[in-house]
């Protein structure tokens, strides 16, 4: 019962978007109809002679420009290329167990099975309509005859029922790649049900062509909204888009009723399949987006910003929240899970489709290049310490000291240091220790700022700060104190030097042969989800004040570069995290007191005045 009620209310805003559509179509009509009624009456004598000839041509004349305009309008909202969601296609061929696993839940569940899947580095999965003409053949079809030599035509899953003429396609089932690697066999088979029981209502007619008719429009004002055009283009694409947005508006009520109607329906039919493992899947999606969301910010971002990716994304996923397991109560009983059959089983080669994915997160969410280059390659998760982690301290490292020769800062105050002229850390400590060396340029109390217009840190969105800010001033007011202090010229320092790195960089080029699915979106306009704002020029001295301080650790006191899958690039001191770091840099660089920072290099045996090696 439930099921019919879903549907039927989705049809019935199917219906409400197809009549707009046809209130549309009338109003473009309406001058011809009434120009065709007269033009019959003057032919045949009944209305002619006087104002009416003048009334005549001029609503005929209306009519023609109504007529040419609808036309445009149509020609703009039928031609447009609909949105398409980047994503790593799936073939049958390396992926038969998940075919089959699609499939019979398409039979459990009496729906068409999806025309084809695909994953997407992200922890979400849905259908997405790709029958426009230029998303060309569903992204696992084969293109090639089949194995039995037959054209046939299939629905895009071997084995299932091929569509009868005049259906509607069934749409792509995109499937989140790390539910994949985290999730077990039977909890993907739950968490897919409702997701896959959207097919059903996605093959009505009515629903299918009220889904076409919005994306169609969603397009035509995207079409009409990009830059580049000329005068004449801007202007007739301007009424275009004007048209587009004012029918997009009138339905977008209706289309958002009637995709809950569609996903009431999907739940109440997934309903009758394992819903007692789909309780416990559920806990799982929220336990792995936190996991993936944590991967992709504190280790993969370090990685991306030093020009390598890291190729298992998704196995990583499994280390970070078997670690989160360890440490967090509330997630313990997780990692038992990990003797059952892992859903990245279902794949022919997991690896390879867990490189693509990577791949395709870092140009999501960096905006990285779509193939390797000197500049830009994979780097395994035990590589990573030397290839990522050693390497971007000691380039912040090398960055620190020219900023700091640009400045005509001197080198160690230490005549008889083995090597005066060397990069120490002495040399950042003793420019830093100074009563107006903090990054603030606060001297002392009595001359500190009224700072209590500093907002609540509960109101700081989330990404604005950094992780281990242990005070939250305006960004306006630290930049003006900053200008006359030794940090804060430091930090600006950095800020431009980053830059200058920046601009000198080669410009990505889209690669000679793209997929049907990397096609379809802009390469100009990635990253399409960037990960966190731009750091601010304390969190740039912050990062390379620390970055000098784990150099000097690593050469002069035996420590060692680590991965931590939760923290990200982390020093190993013993075999140990050293987690009470930062503080004691944010000591130095925002006040200018080093003691406790130089208690912590005395407690660990570091050598500031010993240069350290870069790159």
């Amino acid at each position: 019962m439930g099921v019919e009620v879903g549907a039927q209310a989705a049809r019935s805003r199917a219906l409400a978007v197809l009549r707009l559509r046809s209130r549309a179509l009338a109003v473009a009509l309406l001058p011809a109809a009434v120009a065709v009624v007269l033009i019959a009456g003057g032919v045949t004598g009944h209305v002619g002679g006087g104002s009416w000839d003048v009334v005549r041509w001029v609503v005929s004349a209306v009519a023609v420009v109504v007529l040419l305009a609808a036309a445009a309008v149509a020609l703009v909202v039928a031609r447009a290329r609909p949105a398409l969601s980047p994503t790593v296609p799936i073939a049958e061929e390396s992926a038969p167990d998940l075919y089959r696993l699609v499939r019979d839940l398409a039979d459990r569940l009496d729906v068409p099975a999806p025309s084809a899947i695909a994953l997407t580095p992200d922890c979400d999965s849905w259908l997405e309509d790709r029958t426009h003409p230029a998303h060309g053949p569903p992204a696992g079809r084969d293109t090639a005859a089949p194995a039995s030599g037959a054209d046939e035509p299939t629905d895009g899953v071997r084995g299932g029922r091929a569509p009868q003429r005049g259906a509607t396609a069934a749409p792509v089932l995109v499937i989140g790649s790390p539910f994949l690697w985290w999730m077990r066999v039977g909890e993907l088979r739950a968490v897919l049900a409702p997701v896959v029981a959207g097919t059903g209502p996605s093959a009505h007619p009515d629903i299918a062509a009220a889904r076409r008719f919005v994306r169609g429009l969603d397009a035509a004002v995207a079409v009409t909204s990009a830059p580049g055009r000329g005068p004449l283009a801007r202007v007739v694409l301007g009424g275009i888009g004007w048209v587009a947005r004012l029918l997009l508006r009138s339905c977008r009520g209706h289309a958002a009723e009637m995709e809950r109607g569609v996903a009431a329906a999907a739940a109440e039919r997934a309903q009758t399949v394992d819903y007692g493992v789909r309780i416990v899947a559920q806990e799982q999606v929220g336990l792995a987006y936190a996991g993936w969301d944590r991967l992709l910010t504190r280790v993969a971002l370090p990685a991306w910003r030093m020009g390598r990716w890291p190729s298992r994304l998704d196995a990583g996923v499994v280390s970070a929240l078997t670690e989160l397991s360890r440490r967090d109560r509330l997630a313990e009983g997780f990692a038992s899970r990990l003797g059952e059959r892992p859903a990245c089983d279902l794949l022919e080669e997991p690896g390879s489709v867990d490189e693509a994915a990577s791949l395709l997160a870092a140009r999501l969410f960096h905006g990285g290049p779509a193939e390797n280059g000197p500049d830009w390659a994979p780097v395994a998760w035990q590589e990573y310490p030397d290839e990522v982690v050693d390497r971007k301290w000691r380039m912040d490292a090398a960055r620190l000291h020219r900023v700091l020769d640009s400045l005509g800062v001197r080198h160690s105050a230490d005549p008889t240091a083995p090597d005066p002229d060397g990069p120490t850390l002495g040399r950042v400590l003793d420019h830093l220790t100074t009563a107006d060396a903090g990054v603030l340029g606060i001297p002392d109390a009595v001359d500190a700022p009224d700072l209590s217009h500093a907002p609540d840190p509960s109101t700081v969105p989330y990404g604005t700060a950094p992780e281990h800010a242990g005070s939250f001033f305006p960004a306006e007011s630290d930049d003006e104190a900053d200008e006359d202090s030794r940090g804060g010229m430091l930090a600006a320092g950095l800020t431009a030097e980053l830059a200058r790195e920046e601009a000198a960089a080669p410009p990505r080029s889209a690669p000679a042969g793209q997929g049907p699915d990397e096609a379809l979106w802009d390469d100009g306009a990635l990253p399409l989800f960037p990960l966190q704002p731009p750091r601010t020029g304390r969190e740039l001295l912050a990062d390379h004040v620390t970055a000098m301080v784990c150099c000097a650790a690593v050469d002069t006191a035996g420590a060692a570069p680590g991965l931590d899958w939760l923290d990200g690039p982390s020093l190993l001191v013993d075999g140990e995290r050293a987690a009470d770091l930062a503080p004691r840099v944010l000591s130095l660089v925002e006040d200018g007191d080093p003691v406790p920072l130089r208690d912590w290099l005395a407690r660990l045996g570091v050598r500031p005045e010993k240069p350290v090696r870069l790159v």
